[in-house]
């Protein structure tokens, strides 16, 4: 008679240092700022419909090509996070995402 298979700590779901719900800063560096804040917001507010676009924080590059924006939802879960990142990387002015 054999055992079964222990299961590895890999195995298991990583436990989140995050505890939901909560404020959640997401930095995001785009091109095109003058359409880049409200194609942003509008996707801040398909994943938090609470999102206030008057807490977004803009930062221009030295030479006006480029925008940081830093966008704070609230997070309610790490499916919520994982998707609005992925949909935040995929949209073409978005270069990158932290």
């Amino acid at each position: 008679m054999t055992n079964p298979p222990e299961h590895s700590p890999s195995d298991a779901p990583a436990a989140s240092l995050i505890t939901y719900p909560c404020q959640f800063p997401i930095k995001v560096m785009g091109i095109k700022p003058d359409q880049l804040v409200p194609a942003l917001t509008h996707i801040a507010q398909q994943f938090d419909p609470g999102f206030d676009p008057g807490t977004v924080e803009l930062r221009p590059s030295k030479g006006g090509n480029y925008l940081g924006v830093t966008l704070t939802v609230t997070a309610t879960s790490r499916e919520q996070l994982d998707e609005l990142y992925r949909t935040l990387s995929t949209h073409p002015m978005v270069k990158v995402v932290l």
